[in-house]
């Protein structure tokens, strides 16, 4: 009897507590809720807005890639052979050695060039496979170090201080380059005292390895088939990307080296050439194969590292631009209006995900209207489809059209991780916290 009568006092007790609940719930409850729901929706229109005028900007991207007329492949003579340094840096990547063997094959004159192997290897079984090549290919050095501190800007320094070249041409080590290369890349240079870099177009050797490398590819795919060319087709304006590159180097001594540490040392330098005046080149007749991330976890940790080093840069940067005598106003609007969309899109897409599931939840009880549910979502996802539009043109361009419905596959299921994890790196970034260089599986390891 005792416990029936715990049980029924307990059941008394749930229900008087229930009905307390539901009095301050219609009472006041609700009505917090009511103005909740207004806050978030009206948030939610908002970035929605943003969103399609981002969008907007991809479309109108897209269109012009579309018409865009080819440039004259014809290549002016220019007089004059610069002495050139090839660096590769490098951590734990045998892979390097494929880059520096079709390096040893340009058809540039062989006393005009030497290739470094930036060696940060703390394998030593990589650093033996690396020191054995160099010393059978008498051009090739390896220029060691104890540790990989300031990671790649580090390396890249401290290669400078055992480089001959006037040029400095930069691969990453899973980069492949054709024999003439070398030949057209420094041509720029010989024209103009004023150009101090100088980048070549990506090819992706392995987009169609999986879903996933079909997603890394179409990334850096609208950035060089339709970010980039917009840009400076309409301004002059681009930034170095971090590989198939070259930099004059006395301008690079001149303004300090690379920023050690910098996890976009590209990004970086090329905000302060601009800023002091230097002009990039971009060549995008000039094409050089690299590699792209194959697994989940590499794809966002190098768009999460990506996302952090440019919002970082751009941060440090960013009075200084403004300020900049040397650029115009059309010039800062596209370098922050073009370049940094896809990031602010990264942001936006965020933000619709958190404000209408808020709005959802704060929404007064209703049977939900399915009809209405899909047809809003399907309108907002064809509002916001720019990103999408663009990437398939992208594709196009690039000759892998076929990655289209895989690309658009793995946009809505890993692009979904992807952009959680750049929003990661965008706010540490903003919050001044610390990220390490994440090193990336490369295919061409698993050769050498």
């Amino acid at each position: 009897m005792i416990i029936i009568d715990i049980l029924r006092q307990s059941i008394h007790n749930y229900i008087e507590l229930m009905s307390r609940f539901f009095l301050w719930y219609n009472g006041i409850g609700r009505k917090m809720l009511d103005f909740l729901h207004i806050v978030f929706q009206n948030i939610f229109d908002f970035l929605l807005v943003v969103a399609v005028f981002v969008s907007a900007l991809y479309l109108v991207m897209s269109i012009y890639a579309i018409f865009r007329k080819k440039k004259d492949n014809k290549e002016e003579e220019i007089s004059g052979t610069p002495f050139v340094t090839v660096q590769i840096p490098t951590f734990n990547e045998p892979v390097a050695i494929r880059c520096a063997k079709s390096c040893l094959d340009f058809d540039y004159p062989k006393d005009k060039y030497e290739i470094l192997i930036g060696d940060d290897s703390n394998n030593p079984e990589v650093s033996r496979k690396l020191k054995e090549f160099a010393d059978g290919n008498e051009p090739v050095r390896v220029i060691k170090r104890d540790s990989n501190a300031g990671y790649k800007p580090g390396n890249l320094n401290n290669m400078l201080k055992h480089s001959k070249g006037e040029i400095l041409v930069i691969f990453d080590s899973d980069f492949v380059p054709d024999k003439d290369f070398l030949s057209r890349i420094v041509k720029p240079f010989m024209k103009d005292r004023k150009i101090a870099g100088v980048q070549a177009r990506w090819k992706l050797i392995n987009a169609n390895q999986n879903m996933i490398s079909s997603l890394g590819a179409t990334i850096v795919s609208t950035y060089h088939h339709i970010a980039i060319p917009f840009t400076f087709d309409k301004q002059g304006i681009v930034f170095l990307c971090g590989s198939a590159e070259a930099v004059r180097k006395s301008t690079l001594v001149e303004l300090g080296g690379w920023e050690n540490g910098n996890l976009t040392e590209d990004i970086e330098f090329s905000l302060r050439l601009l800023e002091k005046g230097y002009k990039i080149e971009y060549l995008d007749e000039l094409e050089c194969d690299g590699e792209v991330p194959y697994t989940l976890k590499d794809l966002y940790r190098q768009q999460m590292r990506w996302a952090y080093g440019v919002i970082y840069s751009w941060k440090n940067h960013f009075k200084g631009i403004v300020k900049s005598r040397h650029l115009t106003f059309m010039d800062k609007l596209h370098m922050q209006g073009i370049f940094l969309s896809g990031y602010l899109l990264s942001v936006l897409l965020a933000g619709l995900f958190i404000t209408g599931t808020l709005s959802f939840v704060t929404h007064a009880p209703a049977p939900i209207e399915w009809g209405r549910l899909i047809y809003e979502l399907a309108r907002n996802i064809a509002l916001t489809s720019g990103l999408i539009i663009a990437s398939t043109v992208a594709l196009a361009k690039a000759n892998k059209l076929k990655l289209t419905l895989p690309m658009i596959a793995s946009s809505f299921s890993y692009g979904l991780v992807v952009t959680y994890y750049v929003n990661v790196g965008i706010f540490k970034a903003l919050a001044k916290t610390p990220m390490e260089w994440y090193m990336l599986n490369k295919q061409g390891n698993k050769i050498y």
